[in-house]
């Protein structure tokens, strides 16, 4: 009983001393050093070389990991420069097709705007090889 009585006087004799945060928190890393040393100290060889194991298999995989993001990185890059200059080839190639397709717009809609001829008629074509042949008049066609 007289132990309990001591420590709770320890820890009202601390709670009653004013320290500042500061001191408080280096008083904390250091209890936590002392905790880390300790259990350090409680491994076994064995622990130890598989805890190293372990950490070089875990630095392994973070280079491995780096490795193929800086792969990715590059290979979105490249992509992203062929898209560019894929487009810069189809902007180039189309500029004169594109053009073209505006003048054949244009002049399809004026080959349309004359109206069809009602009645069938012989090509303008088909009537001068008639004339060449024998003649308007004195083709047995006619």
């Amino acid at each position: 009983m007289a132990a309990l009585q001591s420590s709770q006087l320890d820890i009202i004799s601390m709670a009653e001393t004013s320290m500042m945060p500061e001191e408080i928190e280096l008083e904390m890393a250091k209890i936590q050093r002392l905790r880390e040393v300790l259990v350090q100290k409680e491994k076994t060889k064995l622990q130890k070389q598989r805890e190293d194991e372990l950490i070089q298999k875990i630095h392994r995989l973070v280079q491995k990991r780096d490795f193929l993001v800086d792969d990715a990185e590059v290979e979105r890059l490249r992509e992203q420069e062929e898209d560019k200059e894929m487009a810069d080839f189809l902007r180039i190639k189309l500029k004169p097709l594109d053009k073209v397709t505006k003048s054949s717009a244009s002049s399809r809609a004026e080959k349309k705007a004359d109206p069809p001829p009602s009645k069938p008629t012989v090509a303008k074509t088909g009537l001068a090889l008639i004339k060449d042949c024998c003649g308007a008049t004195q083709c047995n066609i006619m």
